[in-house]
């Protein structure tokens, strides 16, 4: 059977503080997701993104400023940070600034960057005039083989980077797989129990396991065949293998779960019941859902704390939904790894959800429910002109897709797209899957 094989790409922005990192990556993610400052040191943990270009894309990591010799606890921090994007990344961005020139700091990068055996483009950032392209010759004495003048304020440059960027992208390849099976990411924060979860899966009596080696570097798919149920589990927790992390495992849980998200159908994510829904992993959970993903949430441990707690479950559920809206159309199953509680449950809800991910709705009865919708509620008027929805239909593609034809595609406003999307679910089952919307003119 050919199959086309998942791609994770990550490139690395890195280079000493105040160089301009965080303002390259909002260019090349087109937001301001990172904090931008004149203050050195300003970003002390990675950024991640998803950049689109050339109908490629690839995941983007903005580090702290590298320090070769920390003298306080930050820049501890952020040459650790940049040992593991260098480690975990595909391709590096070793940024300058033209208006500083070459540093020592600068020169004793290069020679990390030069063993590390990774493909690296030189880009000197802040050439945003003719009197400062004359100053990049003065880095090609670094010795790296291809280098990109810039200007991250101005973009100028950014679009040749690009080009460079997916140039180097191998291309998907087919290639034999295993059958189809749903592929599933057990994903999370460190220490919530992801591999206490992998093994009370797998460790089931009467199981079939068999290690396949994964498509992308260091991670391990388990072939799961039990009770009729049959899927591939992405395992990410084998990030506790590795040397020096202890101090860094968040850092190195980022990197390791966009890639399992990327090869996975649905992602289990596993959070602490006892801390909750934390930034970090509403962070993932967000990365899930730009990716189009399934999604369910394992509220892990809940052992500990069922007795204890004055929280309801619903309350409990509450408090998660809140901080995941807007997308809240989400499972949430509370288990526990240690007693196996509801772990069967959890392999039956994702495996559901992946059964929701590749739904497809008959024109005929998808029309019926836009159309009761739109006369319950009418798209408002802009600007005097009265919108009208025609028809809709699910589109073909790998997650559910509905373009919706009408007079002004443009004047729909979000909260009617939001209203829309509520009816569909509403008479859907399409729990634990991120829906695109697209309205076209007729």
């Amino acid at each position: 059977m050919h199959s086309i094989e998942t791609m994770s790409y990550t490139v690395a922005i890195v280079g000493r503080p105040n160089v301009g990192k965080s303002t390259l990556f909002n260019r090349l993610i087109g937001a301001r997701q990172a904090i931008v400052d004149n203050t050195s040191g300003v970003t002390r943990d990675r950024q991640y993104g998803m950049v689109e270009w050339g109908g490629k894309e690839f995941n983007i990591v903005d580090t702290g400023g590298f320090v070769p010799r920390p003298s306080d606890v930050f820049e501890k921090e952020i040459k650790e940070q940049v040992k593991i994007a260098i480690e975990e990344s595909s391709l590096i961005i070793f940024l300058l600034d033209v208006t500083v020139g070459i540093t020592d700091l600068e020169l004793e990068m290069a020679k990390m960057l030069r063993k590390a055996n990774k493909e690296v483009l030189v880009v000197i950032n802040k050439v945003d005039n003719s009197s400062r392209l004359y100053d990049v010759n003065e880095f090609y004495s670094l010795g790296f083989e291809a280098y990109f003048p810039i200007s991250a304020i101005s973009g100028s440059g950014t679009g040749e980077l690009l080009d460079a960027i997916t140039e180097r992208m191998p291309e998907q390849l087919e290639k034999e797989t295993e059958p189809e099976l749903p592929r599933v990411a057990i994903v999370g924060r460190p220490n919530v129990g992801k591999s206490s979860l992998l093994n009370a899966l797998v460790g089931e009596p009467r199981q079939i396991v068999t290690e396949i080696a994964g498509t992308t570097r260091d991670s391990v798919h388990t072939r799961y065949n039990l009770f009729n149920k049959d899927l591939l589990l992405i395992d990410t927790a084998g990030i506790r293998k590795k040397h020096k992390v202890i101090n860094h495992l968040e850092f190195y849980s980022v990197i390791r779960a966009i890639r399992a998200i990327d090869e996975s159908d649905v992602c289990v994510l596993v959070i602490d019941a006892a801390q909750g829904m934390e930034a970090q992993d509403v962070k993932i959970f967000s990365t899930a859902v730009r990716k189009k993903k399934g999604i369910v949430i394992a509220v892990n441990k809940w052992d500990l704390i069922e007795e204890k707690s004055s929280r309801s479950v619903s309350e409990y559920v509450e408090e998660i939904k809140e901080k995941i809206a807007p997308f809240t159309d989400v499972p949430v199953i509370f288990i526990s790894a240690l007693t196996k509680q509801r772990i069967h449950k959890l392999i039956e809800t994702t495996l559901q959800v992946h059964k929701n991910l590749h739904a497809q709705i008959p024109t005929s009865t998808l029309n019926e429910v836009i159309q009761q919708a739109v006369q319950k509620y009418p798209p408002p008027a802009e600007r005097g002109r009265l919108i009208k929805i025609k028809y809709a239909t699910q589109v073909k593609t790998r997650n559910p897709a509905f373009a919706f034809f009408c007079n002004y595609p443009k004047s729909v406003k979000a909260p009617y797209r939001n209203y829309l999307e509520n009816e569909i679910r509403r008479h859907f089952d399409f729990k634990g899957v991120p829906l695109t919307l697209v309205f076209k003119e007729k």
